[in-house]
């Protein structure tokens, strides 16, 4: 005989009320999920885009990343990997990276 196995309703407003912590400081899903849209988008602005989309193709992209920032939240969530930290620490060598070319341009070249 098989075993029935029941599968939880799940609530949108339960999972994106729930909180983790982050550095010490409890933070809610949802504060969560708008700073994984912002990181993504970051990344996407600063490494992938070398030309401005059409209206259409950016509206497609956004909800592409939407929805990709929904995947990396229930990775963190239920699976507990470090998503958030993996985010911060991309944006963070983004920002030494351009840090580093200003400070290139501003000396001018010494090579």
């Amino acid at each position: 005989m098989q075993e029935e196995i029941e599968i939880p309703e799940f609530s949108f407003r339960e999972f994106f009320s729930d909180t983790e912590t982050f550095f010490g400081i409890e933070v809610y899903n949802g504060i969560t999920y708008l700073i994984f849209i912002v990181c993504l988008a970051y990344i996407y602005h600063r490494v992938f885009q070398n030309r401005r989309l059409p209206l259409l193709k950016m509206a497609i992209v956004y909800i592409l990343l939407a929805l990709g920032a929904f995947l990396l939240l229930i990775f963190q969530v239920d699976m507990g990997l470090p998503i958030m930290y993996c985010l911060i620490i991309a944006v963070l060598l983004i920002w030494i990276v351009r840090i580093r070319y200003w400070l290139q341009e501003k000396g001018g070249s010494k090579r």
